[in-house]
C-alpha cells in the first residue's frame, strides 16, 4: 500500500463540553410564552407558584463535532400529549408533560474542540440580545460563533489565534503544554477569558450588537435579534504577576467591573512530601478593566490544600467562589471564608479552628458542578453521585456549607443548567441526560412525594416509544432520596428545601470503545454476495460508562450448532405472512431437506401477536387449541392478544415456575392438530409432557409446521410423510403467529456497564425467521383504509385515532397485472371478488374523502372505489393495445395524492390535477391553465399538505392569513370532523427550476430557479438572493483560467422524484426530497426568515419564461426559505443503467418512528429525530423493488417490502433500538466494566473480560495483597487505622464471561464464565488456532492471558490459561474446559497464535510455543524493550507493538525455530493499538499513539534510507484526532469499476476498520495511485475553496503531532475524505468549475467517491 484515505463512519458521540446560552433566539422572545402556574389547591403543601423562566440554548461537544439543540417543553393540558412518544415522559412537574431537545444544528470541524463559553447579554429576561459561543481549539486559536437567522446556521463572527512567529514569545521556550487553551466567560457578558500556554490570559472584550467592530454586510432586520460580538482583546502575563502553575480561573458575580478569580499553585508538592507540605494553593481576585487594560489585585486567600482543582463562581447576591478540592470544599469571598471536609484526609493548618465534617464520606476529585438556584449547588462525583451543596446564608453572608446525597446518575463530564427548571449532564462515558427539576421551600407529604416519583421513572416503557436512557438517574425509586433538608437548628430561609427530579429526554453515546469483535450473525445467509453479504457479520464491542444495571437473567440454555436456515432470502426480515391465494403451499415455504433448519429466536423482546382459531363450530370452545395451549401452560387470561409468543421464560413471568428449568427446556416438543379438535403433546422420550414452553404449529393442505421452543427444530414435512399419522386436516384448523423484526444493515447495540460505561456494538440485523412470496416484476405496492361503517353523532367519538385505523386492502402492482389482498386478520387474495382495475399495472393507490373512498390510478384511467365496489371511473384516453406506439399525454407516468386532490404527470409532461367533490365522492378532471401555457415540461411534480390548526407555511407569507386550499373545516356526511388543510403543488421543470403553487387555484408562491444543481439555500426569487457563497468561488478564478474551456459541459440535471412532507409534531418543518437523473439525493429543511423589505425583487417570471403577473403578489412566500441537509449517504448510481429506479415513500408512523423510505439498488432508511435526518442504510436484501405500510392486527405500525427477487416480506422494526444515532443502537445492561472481547466463530460465541468492584476491609485488603508475603508494619489481625481513614477498600474481581447473542427477545445469555483468582487481572482473551502436536489436528482454543496485581513490593508474574469449548452447549459445566494453565514470570497483556504456536507476550519477552495437548512447549523467544501493548500475525510475519518504544516487525523461520527481528522504528512512540495493512502484495504496518495520530510504515532492506532493512521507512502519517484504541483488518468489497477493469487484481486488498475512545467508527483503506492523485488535488483545492467552520485549517488539524518531540515529518500519502466530502454539498457550478480547474471531471471524481463508500461497506 503506498496511498490511503481515512473515513470516519460514526461520529463521535462522547460529550466533553455543554454549556447553555440564548443562541438562537433572546431571552425576550420567549419570556411571554411561559406564563406563572398557580396552583389551584390553596391548602396544598406543594408550592403555590412556580414559573418557567426563558430556557436556553443547549451547546455540546463531542471532539471535533459541535451540536446545538432547542429545550421544547409540552405543557399538561388534561389530554394526552401527541407527542408522548417524542418528549421522554417523566410525569408532570410544574404543569409540564415532558420536555425534549431539539436539533438546531451541528458541525464537523476540522480540529478538535478543547473548551467552550457562552459570552451573555447579561442575564436579563427582557434582553433582545443573543449570546454568542466561544470555542477553543489547538495550540491558541479561539473562534467566536453566532446565530444567523438568514442562513439558519451558525457564522462566525470573529477568530482570535494567538500562534506563529509573532506569538512565539508567549510560549517562552515550550513546545508542549499539559493541556489546551481554557475559555471562561463573565456572567454579565463583559468580556471573555482564555488561559493559553499555561500562564498568557488573554482578555476578550465583549460589546453588545452594534458597538463591535463586526458589521453584517447586508441589511440587518429591525426585528431580529442581534448577538454579542467581541470588539478587542489584549494579554495578562500571569508570570508578571508572581502566578505559577495556574489550575483553574473564573469570573465572578456582584462586581462592578469584571474580577478574574484565579487558583494557581505557589509551591508544587508531590505524594512523598504531603505530609509536610500540604496546603500550597492559593486563589487571587484581579479587578480587569477591559478600557484601561489594568488588572488590579483586590483580594486574595492562601493556605489552599494541594489538591484544589476547580473554581465555582457563586451567583448574586452572595457572591464569592466555591474551591473544590478532592477531599475539602471551601468557601471565599471578600469577607467570609468557610469549609466543609469531606473525609478523613482532609488536612487542615495548624492554630486554625476546627473543620466542620461532612455527615458521610465522599471524594470530590474530578467533580462537576453547576447551580440550581443561587444558593443551592449540585455536583456530580466520580462515581456518578448527585450531590446538593447548600450555603446556609443569612440573605447576604454564607454561614457554612451543607452536603447531602440526592441522586445516582451518568459520570458526567460537563453540567449545565438551563433556565430555572432544566439541567444537562453531559457525559463522555454514558447518555447525556436533559433533566428537569422542581424546588420548593416545604415538604410535601408522603403521599404526594411517591406520585411525583411515580411519575418520573414508572411511566417509562423502555422499549416503544420512549427509550429512555438507561443511563438516567439511578436511585429514582428511593423516595427519601428525593428531598433536600438541612439538619441545622437555626431555620433560615435556605435551610428548608427540597428538590424533585424528572429524566425528560437524553442523547445516545456508545463511546468510549476500547475494544470490539467482528462475528458472523446468528441467522446469516451464507447464499448472499457483495454488499448484501456483509449483513451477516456483526460488531460487537465494548467500551467505558455509567454504573447501575440489572443483573443478567438466567436464560435457560438453547441447542446451538444447529444447521442455519434455508429460507430462499434469510437474512430479510422475520416471520411474514404468506399469501393464502396460492394453490399450494410449496410455493411459500420451502420443501423438507435432510437435515431440518432451527429456529433462531432472536428477538429483542417479547413480540405479542394474535393466535387466532378458525372453525365451522365455535361452540365447543373447551376443546379449541388456543384453550388447551393455555390450559398447558398455565396461562388463563381472556384475551387472545395477551398470548406472548417468546421461549424466555423470566420474560413477563409468562410460563409456570415448572416450567422453567433446564430440564424441562431441554425436551423437543411435537404439537398434532387432529380432527377431532384434541391435541396431543410428546416429549423426545415419547411419554406425555404437562409442563412445556410456548409454541406453535402451523397446518395446512399438503404441508405443515412443527414450530418448537428454543431448544427444539423446525421441521417442514409433506403429506406423503405423514399420511400414515394423521387424518387429513380441513384448512380452518390453524393457529397462526406473526413474529417480525427488521433486517437493516448498520445495528448498534450497546451494553451499559458499571463505573464505567460500555457497549456490545452489532452491525446486521435481527431476523426471526421469514416466509416469502415470489412476486417477479414488481412495481409497487399500496395499502389503503376502508371505512364501511361511520356511526353518527356520539358514537363518532369512538372512531379510533388516525394512526390506530388499521389498513383494509393491500394493491400488488405487476408488470402486466395487479393484485388485492385483505390485510384485516390475514392477508388473503381477492382479485376476482373486487371492482379493483387487475388487468393492468397500476401507478398509484391511495385514500380520498377521509378514507371513505379509494382511488386507484393506472395508465390510462382512475377509479375511485367504496371498499371494493367502483364508484366511480375516470378515462384519460382510449386504450391503445399497440405497446410499440408513442405514449402521448393521456398516459400517467406517475401520481401524487394529497386528500382530496390527485395530481397526475403525464408521459409527455403535462400534469393533470383529478379534484374530489366531498359531498359527492367523486372526482373531476382539471388541466391548470397556468401549465397547459408552459414552454417546459415537468420532470417531477408532487402535493404537499399543510395540516391545520397550525399552518405552517402560511407564516411564511407576508400576508396575515392566506386563503389557500380548503377554506373552512369539513364536516363529513357521517359527522365526523376533517381538519382543515392547505393542499401545494410542487412542480420541477425539465429546466431545473422549481415552483410551488396553491391548489386548485395554482398560484405561484414560490420559485426557485436551478433548484437541479443542489444551492446550499434555496430562496424565493421574489426576494434577493442574499447569499453570496456561491460566488465567491468564482471570484476567486483569474480570468486566464475562465477564458479556458471547459472539460466538462454542465449536465442537464433534472429532478426524477420529488417530494415534500412535514411530519407531525408543533414544532416540526417541512423537508424536501429530491432524486436527480444522476443518482443524487437533495435534502431540503424549510425554515422561515423575515427579510427587510427592500430586499423584494419585483421581477418575477416563470422558469419558461411565461410571467403570470398574479404571481407576483403578497401572497408568494417571500419568508420561507430552504437550506441544504448533508445525509452521509452515497446513493449515486447512474440511473441511465439502473434497472430498479429509486422511489421515496412516506411513513408516518413505523414502530414510533417517522420519515421516508428510499427503495432501490441502495434501499436507505430516512428517520427524522428531533427535526434531525437520520440515514440508516438497509443492504441485507440488495435492491428493493417496492415498499410500503402495514398496520393490522397482526403487525401493529409495521410495512412490507418486495426485494428485486420478487420476495414480498412483512416486517416491524425492533423497538428497543434507538434510531436517533448515527448508527441504530440499543443498550443492554450489564453489571461490570469490559475489558477485551473476542469472537468465536465455530460457536458463535463472544468471550469476554469483565471486572467487578468488589469492597473489602482494609485489613482483607492488605492480607490479599501481601499473600504469602510477612511484611514487617501490620498482620491480617491486629492492623488497626484512625476513625478518619475509611475502613473498607475497592477492589476489581475479574472474570471471563461467554456470551451467546440473544434468541428470545432477552439480553445476550451466559454461557459460561470463568472467575479470576483473587487479585488476578485479566488481561487478555483471544480465541486461537493451535496445531496439537500429538493427534496432528488443528484446535480451537479460548487463550487468556493475566497478571497478579500485589503491589510494587511483588514481583510482577501471570498466567496463560487455555480451554476448550465443547460441543455441548446446553450445559455450562460441560461447554468451557480447561486444558492448561501455567504461571509464568511477567504479566500477559497480549497472545496470539501463528502457523499453529501460540505466540506469549509475557513481561518484556514474547515467547513462541509449541501444543502437545497438555503441555506448553517453549521454542523461541526474543526479548522486547519495555512492555508488549499489542501483538498481529500475518503468515510468518509478526507486528509487535511496546508501550514506549513503538513498533517492532518479526519474522518466525520454521527452520530452526528462529525469532528474528527484521527492522523497527527508531522514534520514540507510546503505542495504543497496531494492525497490518494489505494491498494486493504490498504489506504494511499501521500503529496509532498517545497523541491521536495514525502512522503507517513499510520495510525496504533495499533502499539506503532503511539503514541496510533496520529501519522501518514511513509511507505516510495522518492525525486522526482521537485516541485510536483497537484495528480490524476487514476485506475491501469489489466495485463496478473493479470488476470492468480486465486484469485488475484488487481482491486482496484489506481495509482497516478502528474505534477511539470518544465513540467514533472509521476506516482506512488503501487507494489506486490514479484515485489518489485525483482526491489529493481535489482536497488541496477544497482547503482553498471551501469556507470552513470557525475559519479552522483542515490541512493544519491532520498534521502529525510530536507534542515537542522531535519528529521527521512523513510523506503526505493519506487523503481525508471527511474534507472531501464537502465536495458533494457543493452546487453542480461549483463542481464542475473545481473539477475543471483541477484537470478532470465532476463525473470521475464522484465516480472515485461513490467506489471508495461501496468497497468499505462492511457492516
Amino acid at each position: 500500500m503506498s496511498y490511503a484515505a481515512f473515513k470516519m463512519m460514526h461520529w463521535a458521540t462522547g460529550i466533553e463540553n455543554c454549556a447553555a446560552g440564548f443562541i438562537t433566539h433572546s431571552p425576550a422572545d420567549l419570556t411571554a410564552q411561559i406564563q406563572p402556574i398557580h396552583s389551584v389547591d390553596p391548602e396544598s403543601e406543594w408550592p403555590a407558584k412556580r414559573r418557567i423562566g426563558p430556557i436556553p440554548n443547549v451547546a455540546v461537544t463531542a471532539a471535533n463535532v459541535l451540536e446545538l439543540y432547542i429545550v421544547r417543553v409540552h405543557e399538561d393540558d388534561g389530554r394526552s400529549s401527541e407527542l408522548s412518544g417524542d418528549s421522554r415522559s417523566g410525569g408532570i412537574m410544574d404543569d409540564l408533560r415532558g420536555a425534549r431537545l431539539e436539533f438546531v444544528c451541528n458541525y464537523r470541524l476540522h480540529g478538535n474542540i478543547d473548551s467552550m463559553a457562552i459570552v451573555s447579554s447579561g442575564g436579563d429576561e427582557r434582553s433582545k440580545t443573543r449570546d454568542s459561543i466561544v470555542l477553543s481549539f489547538q495550540d491558541a486559536k479561539i473562534t467566536v460563533l453566532e446565530y444567523d437567522d438568514s442562513a439558519h446556521e451558525l457564522r462566525t463572527s470573529s477568530m482570535h489565534c494567538f500562534e506563529g512567529p509573532d506569538w512565539h514569545y508567549l510560549k517562552r521556550g515550550r513546545e508542549s503544554f499539559s493541556r489546551g487553551p481554557t475559555l471562561k466567560a463573565d456572567p454579565l457578558g463583559r468580556c471573555c477569558g482564555a488561559l493559553v500556554y499555561g500562564l498568557q490570559m488573554v482578555i476578550m472584550k465583549a460589546s453588545q450588537a452594534g458597538q463591535g467592530l463586526a458589521v453584517d454586510e447586508e441589511p440587518s432586520n429591525i426585528s431580529a435579534s442581534a448577538s454579542v460580538h467581541i470588539d478587542s482583546s489584549y494579554i495578562i502575563n500571569l508570570r508578571d504577576l508572581d502566578m505559577k502553575h495556574v489550575k483553574d480561573f473564573t469570573f465572578v458575580h456582584g462586581y462592578i467591573e469584571p474580577v478574574l478569580v484565579v487558583l494557581q499553585e505557589k509551591e508544587p508538592t508531590w505524594a512523598g512530601r504531603i505530609a509536610w507540605k500540604h496546603h500550597t494553593c492559593m486563589i487571587s481576585a484581579l479587578s480587569i478593566s477591559t478600557t484601561l487594560k489594568q488588572h488590579p489585585l483586590i483580594w486574595s486567600a492562601s493556605n489552599l490544600p494541594h489538591d484544589a482543582y476547580k473554581l465555582l463562581s457563586v451567583p448574586s447576591p452572595l457572591g464569592g467562589v466555591i474551591v473544590l478540592c478532592a477531599n475539602s470544599i471551601h468557601y471565599h469571598s471578600q469577607s467570609i471564608t468557610c469549609l466543609l471536609g469531606l473525609n478523613g484526609f482532609a488536612a487542615q493548618l495548624e492554630n486554625s479552628m476546627d473543620m466542620p465534617k461532612s455527615t458521610f464520606t465522599v471524594e470530590l476529585d474530578a467533580a462537576n458542578a453547576t447551580w440550581l438556584s443561587h444558593d443551592v449547588a449540585m455536583l456530580s462525583s466520580k462515581t456518578g453521585e448527585l450531590l446538593l451543596l447548600t450555603l446556609v446564608n443569612d440573605g447576604r453572608v454564607v454561614q457554612r456549607l451543607d452536603l447531602v446525597k440526592s441522586k445516582a446518575s451518568v459520570l458526567t463530564s460537563s453540567i449545565t443548567t438551563l433556565g430555572s427548571s432544566f439541567f444537562f449532564l453531559g457525559s463522555r462515558l454514558g447518555d447525556s441526560l436533559l433533566v428537569q427539576y422542581s424546588c420548593g421551600t416545604s415538604l410535601p407529604t408522603s403521599v404526594h412525594a411517591k406520585e411525583e416519583v411515580t411519575d418520573v421513572d414508572g411511566d417509562a416503557p423502555l422499549a416503544k416509544k420512549l427509550r429512555m436512557s438507561s443511563d438516567s438517574l439511578q436511585d429514582f425509586s428511593s423516595s427519601d432520596e428525593l428531598s433536600l433538608f438541612s439538619t441545622a437548628p437555626n431555620s433560615s430561609e435556605s435551610t428548608q428545601k427540597f428538590f424533585t427530579f424528572a429524566v425528560r429526554d437524553s442523547l445516545i453515546n456508545v463511546g468510549p470503545i476500547k475494544d470490539f469483535a467482528y462475528g458472523l450473525r446468528i441467522n446469516a445467509n451464507s447464499n448472499v454476495t457483495g454488499i448484501s453479504k456483509q449483513s451477516n457479520y456483526e460488531l460487537s464491542q465494548r467500551l467505558l460508562p455509567p454504573r447501575d444495571s440489572s443483573p443478567w437473567p438466567a436464560n435457560p440454555s438453547s441447542r446451538t450448532g444447529a444447521p442455519s436456515s434455508c429460507f430462499p432470502a434469510v437474512s430479510g426480515a422475520s416471520l411474514g405472512r404468506q399469501l393464502p391465494q396460492q394453490p399450494s403451499l410449496g410455493r411459500l415455504l420451502p420443501r423438507r431437506t435432510d437435515t431440518p433448519f432451527s429456529l433462531p429466536l432472536l428477538l429483542l423482546r417479547p413480540v405479542r401477536a394474535k393466535a387466532e382459531f378458525f372453525s365451522d363450530n365455535p361452540s365447543s370452545s373447551s376443546s379449541r387449541p388456543v384453550d388447551f395451549v393455555r390450559d398447558l401452560l398455565g396461562f388463563h387470561s381472556t384475551e387472545l392478544e395477551d398470548v406472548v409468543l417468546s421461549s424466555n421464560s423470566t420474560t413477563d413471568n409468562i410460563l409456570p415456575d415448572h416450567a422453567t428449568g433446564d430440564e424441562d427446556r431441554s425436551r423437543s416438543l411435537t404439537f398434532i392438530m387432529t380432527s377431532d379438535r384434541s391435541a396431543l403433546a410428546t416429549s423426545d422420550h415419547g411419554k406425555p409432557c404437562t409442563s412445556v414452553p410456548l409454541c406453535f404449529i402451523v397446518v395446512r393442505e399438503d404441508m405443515f409446521v412443527i414450530l418448537g421452543d428454543a431448544a427444539c427444530t423446525i421441521e417442514f414435512y409433506e403429506e406423503s410423510l405423514i399420511s400414515g399419522l394423521l387424518p387429513p386436516l380441513p384448512l380452518e384448523y390453524s393457529l397462526l403467529m406473526n413474529l417480525m423484526t427488521l433486517d437493516a444493515c448498520f445495528v448498534l447495540r450497546v451494553i451499559h456497564l458499571q463505573v464505567c460505561c460500555s457497549g456490545h456494538g452489532k452491525n446486521g440485523a435481527l431476523s426471526v425467521m421469514q416466509h416469502s412470496v415470489e412476486l417477479p416484476g414488481c412495481k409497487g405496492i399500496w395499502t389503503v383504509y376502508h371505512k364501511s361503517s361511520r356511526g353518527l353523532g356520539v358514537d363518532a367519538l369512538k372512531t379510533p385515532k388516525e394512526d390506530d385505523e388499521f389498513h383494509a386492502y393491500l394493491i400488488i402492482s405487476l408488470e402486466s397485472r395487479t393484485m388485492v389482498l385483505e390485510t384485516a386478520d390475514d392477508l388473503g387474495e381477492v382479485t376476482e371478488n373486487v371492482d379493483y382495475y387487475v388487468q393492468g399495472s397500476t401507478i398509484a393507490a391511495g385514500n380520498l374523502f377521509g378514507r371513505r373512498r379509494v382511488v386507484q390510478v393506472f395508465a390510462r384511467g382512475a377509479r375511485i372505489l367504496d371498499g371494493s365496489y367502483m364508484t366511480q371511473e375516470l378515462s384519460f384516453g382510449v386504450h391503445n393495445s399497440d405497446h410499440s406506439s408513442t405514449l402521448d399525454s393521456s398516459t400517467v407516468s406517475s401520481a401524487s395524492i394529497a386528500d382530496p386532490y390527485v395530481l397526475l404527470k403525464m408521459v409527455d409532461g403535462s400534469i393533470q390535477l383529478l379534484i374530489g367533490d366531498l359531498s359527492a365522492c367523486t372526482v373531476s378532471i382539471c388541466i391548470p391553465s397556468i401549465l397547459a401555457n408552459s414552454t417546459d415540461s415537468v420532470s417531477a411534480c408532487t402535493l404537499y399538505t399543510d395540516k391545520g390548526p397550525d399552518f405552517w407555511l402560511r407564516k411564511a407569507s407576508t400576508d396575515a392569513w392566506l386563503s389557500s386550499g380548503i377554506a373552512e373545516a369539513i364536516d363529513g356526511n357521517d359527522g365526523s370532523y376533517h381538519e382543515q388543510e392547505d393542499i401545494y403543488c410542487l412542480v420541477c421543470y425539465e429546466s431545473g427550476a422549481l415552483e410551488i403553487y396553491d391548489v386548485p387555484n395554482f398560484k405561484c408562491v414560490f420559485s426557485v430557479s436551478n433548484f437541479a444543481s443542489g444551492k446550499a439555500h434555496l430562496v424565493d426569487r421574489s426576494v434577493k438572493e442574499p447569499f453570496k457563497s456561491c460566488q465567491k468561488l468564482k471570484s476567486r478564478t483569474s480570468n486566464a483560467a475562465a477564458e479556458l474551456g471547459r472539460k466538462e459541459t454542465p449536465e442537464n440535471m433534472k429532478a426524477v422524484e420529488l417530494v415534500m412532507q412535514r411530519w407531525s409534531g408543533p414544532y416540526c418543518r417541512p423537508f424536501i426530497f429530491a432524486i436527480l437523473n444522476d443518482g443524487t439525493i437533495l435534502c431540503y429543511h424549510a425554515y422561515l426568515y423575515e427579510g427587510p423589505e427592500s430586499s423584494r425583487n419585483e421581477e418575477v417570471g416563470s422558469p419558461n419564461n411565461y410571467v403570470d403577473l398574479s404571481s407576483v403578489s403578497t401572497s408568494r412566500f417571500r419568508n420561507l426559505r430552504f437550506i441544504r441537509v448533508p445525509t452521509d449517504y452515497s446513493t449515486r448510481v447512474e440511473l441511465a443503467n439502473v434497472v430498479i429506479r429509486p422511489k421515496i415513500a412516506i411513513f408516518k408512523n413505523i414502530a414510533g418512528y417517522q420519515g421516508l423510505f428510499l427503495s432501490g439498488s441502495r434501499p436507505a432508511w430516512f428517520m427524522v429525530c428531533r427535526e434531525r435526518l437520520r440515514v440508516h442504510p438497509q443492504l441485507c436484501d440488495a435492491s428493493i423493488a417496492a415498499f410500503t405500510v402495514l398496520h393490522n392486527v397482526n403487525c401493529n405500525h409495521g410495512f412490507i417490502y418486495v426485494t428485486s427477487q420478487g420476495f414480498l416480506k412483512i416486517c416491524q422494526l425492533p423497538s428497543a433500538f434507538n434510531y436517533d444515532n448515527y448508527w441504530p443502537v440499543r443498550k443492554i445492561p450489564l453489571r461490570g466494566t469490559p475489558h477485551q472481547v473476542t469472537y468465536c466463530a465455530e460457536k458463535n460465541l463472544y468471550p469476554l473480560i469483565l471486572s467487578f468492584p468488589h469492597k473489602l476491609a482494609l485489613n482483607q485488603v492488605v492480607q490479599s495483597v501481601t499473600g504469602a508475603i510477612k511484611c514487617l508494619y501490620f498482620t491480617a489481625v491486629n492492623f488497626e487505622v484512625s476513625d478518619d481513614v475509611p475502613k473498607t477498600y475497592t477492589l476489581e474481581d475479574f472474570e471471563v464471561r461467554i456470551l451467546e447473542p440473544e434468541k428470545s427477545g432477552g439480553n445476550w445469555e451466559t454461557k459460561a464464565s470463568i472467575p479470576m483468582q483473587p487479585c488476578e487481572n485479566a488481561l487478555t482473551v483471544r480465541m486461537v488456532t493451535l496445531f496439537n502436536s500429538t493427534t496432528k489436528e488443528n484446535e480451537a482454543l479460548l487463550a487468556i492471558g493475566t497478571t497478579y496485581v500485589q503491589g510494587e513490593d511483588v514481583s510482577a508474574r501471570g498466567r496463560i490459561l487455555l480451554f476448550s469449548i465443547g460441543k455441548n452447549s446446553e450445559s455450562s459445566q460441560n461447554l468451557v474446559t480447561e486444558v492448561y494453565s501455567k504461571e509464568l514470570k511477567g504479566s500477559i497483556p497480549a497472545l496470539a497464535s501463528l502457523q499453529g504456536h501460540l505466540l506469549i507476550a509475557s513481561g518484556t519477552k514474547i515467547t513462541l510455543h509449541k501444543w502437545t495437548g497438555s503441555e506448553l512447549n517453549g521454542v523461541a523467544f526474543y526479548d522486547a524493550p519495555l512492555y508488549v501493548v499489542s501483538l498481529n500475525i500475518v503468515k510468518n510475519f509478526i507486528l509487535l507493538g511496546d508501550i514506549h518504544k513503538s513498533i517492532y516487525f518479526l519474522n518466525w523461520k520454521e527452520q530452526g525455530a528462529q525469532l528474528s527481528l527484521l527492522a523497527k522504528d527508531f522514534g520514540s512512540l507510546d503505542c495504543y493499538a497496531t494492525e497490518f495493512l494489505i494491498d494486493g502484495s504490498t504489506l504494511s504496518l499501521v500503529v496509532s499513539d498517545d497523541q491521536k495520530n495514525v502512522q503507517i510504515f513499510y520495510y525496504a532492506p533495499k533502499m539506503l534510507e532503511s539503514w541496510k532493512g533496520q529501519k522501518l521507512l514511513s509511507r505516510a502519517e495522518f492525525h486522526v484526532g482521537a485516541h485510536v484504541s483497537k484495528f480490524l483488518r476487514l476485506q475491501m468489497l469489489p466495485t463496478s469499476s473493479d470488476r470492468a477493469t480486465p486484469g485488475s487484481d484488487k481482491t486482496n486488498r484489506f481495509a482497516l476498520l478502528f474505534a477511539t475512545l470518544d465513540g467514533s467508527i472509521g476506516c482506512i483503506a488503501p487507494l489506486d495511485e490514479l484515485t489518489f492523485r485525483r482526491l489529493q488535488t481535489l482536497q488541496r483545492k477544497l482547503v482553498d475553496s471551501v469556507p470552513h467552520t470557525c475559519g479552522l485549517n483542515p490541512r493544519s488539524f491532520r498534521q502529525f503531532r510530536s507534542n515537542g518531540k522531535p519528529h521527521h515529518p512523513g510523506p503526505d500519502n493519506i487523503v481525508d475524505c471527511e474534507l472531501l466530502s464537502q465536495y458533494e454539498m457543493l452546487s453542480l457550478e461549483e463542481q464542475l468549475e473545481i473539477a475543471n480547474q483541477i484537470g478532470t471531471t465532476r463525473a470521475q471524481i464522484l465516480a472515485n467517491l461513490n467506489d471508495f463508500s461501496l468497497s468499505t461497506s462492511f457492516l
